[in-house]
């Protein structure tokens, strides 16, 4: 496990570094991510997900960019490994090719996901595959017929050391470092099959056993489709994460 996990951070750490390397056109955007995130046991072996996110566009607080809202049925191998097949509906604001009306994406999504757990440490680890159908735009005012289909890759890396004297307490906090790695693939992708990095610093209130809420700062570092403009967000973000165990005890 050790090794795979290793050689995954290593591919993908090595992805993210060339394609920041490659850097000719940096637009700098400020933002405001805010997120919900729900998991929900009902047995030993089912859950469900749940995750929905507002994303402004500029200036922190000026108007809106994304709305994502996701779905999904989760199988537990164990209690800290977990695979998850989901739907997800993603709706892209008025943007720079089509200003007057909103873009709808669809995404069908899997996943594993597994957590280690230590005295003072949490580790978790996720590895997402989605396809996703980004409805084509004819101009301004008007969608065309038809998708746009790719295949996205995404490695997400996230590390949690607690701040008391009792780890992970409620009503205490713990320091958090996030990184997660997107490559797009397919037969539309001709630039960018490196197509961002997400790196988050930030903090966590625990609120009890279970649930969170984590702050901070995220750079958002990506390759535009054109290959050669790259876009750099500032963003402050707000996550909270409500697990709930239906099982009887």
């Amino acid at each position: 496990m050790r090794c795979r996990n290793s050689f995954l951070l290593l591919v993908f750490v090595f992805t993210a570094y060339f394609g920041k390397a490659q850097t000719k056109n940096i637009s700098h955007l400020n933002q405001v991510w805010i997120g919900y995130f729900n998991q929900t046991r009902f047995s030993n072996k089912w859950g469900m997900w749940t995750d929905i996110h507002l994303r402004t566009k500029e200036n922190f607080v000026d108007n809106l960019s994304q709305s994502i809202t996701r779905l999904g049925l989760t199988h537990y191998l164990t209690d800290n490994t977990k695979l998850t097949f989901g739907y997800a509906f993603v709706n892209q604001f008025p943007g720079d090719n089509h200003a007057n009306i909103s873009q709808p994406e669809h995404r069908i999504w899997q996943q594993v996901q597994w957590h280690n757990k230590y005295p003072r440490l949490r580790l978790m680890q996720w590895l997402r595959l989605e396809e996703k159908f980004r409805h084509k735009v004819l101009d301004n005012d008007h969608l065309a017929p038809g998708y746009n289909y790719n295949w996205k890759l995404r490695y997400n890396l996230f590390f949690n050391v607690p701040l008391n004297k009792k780890a992970f307490a409620p009503n205490t906090f713990s320091f958090v470092l996030n990184d997660e790695v997107h490559v797009n693939f397919g037969k539309e992708i001709v630039y960018n099959y490196f197509d961002q990095n997400r790196f988050f610093i930030g903090f966590s209130y625990h609120t009890n056993t279970s649930n969170n809420i984590q702050f901070g700062y995220m750079n958002q570092f990506q390759q535009l489709a054109t290959g050669n403009n790259y876009k750099s967000v500032d963003v402050a973000r707000v996550f909270y994460f409500h697990n709930l165990d239906l099982r009887k005890k």
